[in-house]
């Protein structure tokens, strides 16, 4: 065998090593709160009542490699509005009691599902959910849109808020659902 084909081989074999090495590298998300939203929708009898949040602050680290995910999305639970202020008075005060806990967060830790750095994939996110003083297990669906220097994130999910230990809202006459649906739009930075 020639000295150049030698060459050859191992210099792909070489650049095949750095190349797998460079796309099993972690993936830091970096939250914008502006460019996310964070809604939720509550059925009652009468009809169906939408609202959002605000998302503080948020940050993701993610191992392609191992699917080992880690950081923090947190949510202001005091700046939850549905357009109703006695409504919003109500949640805030009666449902979430936001003055004694004033955060609503997600701690990720694994990632089920193939994840594509370029493009869009569709997973699922195991974490910590913290609301109300306790944290709860939940998986979460999540579509994913990786582009260079930014990434875009959609989830919908349900949280059995009553199941989780919070006051139902339900009157005599006005009964609503004891679950909430959530929609996350979320972008932000890739470095």
């Amino acid at each position: 065998m020639k000295k150049t084909t030698i060459a050859a081989i191992v210099t792909f074999w070489l650049g095949g090593a750095t190349l797998a090495r460079a796309l099993q590298h972690e993936i830091e998300l970096n939250f914008v709160p502006a460019k996310s939203t964070v809604n939720f929708i509550l059925g009652d009898i009468l009809h169906t009542v939408h609202g959002s949040f605000n998302l503080k602050r948020g940050a993701i680290r993610f191992d392609p490699a191992t699917n080992k995910i880690t950081g923090e999305i947190l949510v202001e639970a005091a700046s939850g509005n549905s357009g109703s202020s006695g409504r919003d008075k109500r949640m805030q005060n009666d449902v979430l009691e936001s003055a004694r806990f004033p955060d609503v967060t997600f701690r990720p830790d694994r990632v089920e599902g193939q994840f594509s750095d370029m493009g869009d994939s569709t997973v699922r996110v195991h974490g910590m959910f913290g609301i109300h003083g306790a944290e709860h297990e939940i998986t979460i669906p999540v579509r994913v849109g990786m582009s260079p220097g930014q990434w875009t994130a959609t989830s919908h999910f349900t949280v059995p808020y009553v199941k989780w230990g919070m006051k139902n809202p339900s009157t005599f006459v006005l009964r609503v659902d004891q679950f909430v649906e959530i929609e996350i739009q979320a972008s932000g930075e890739n470095p």
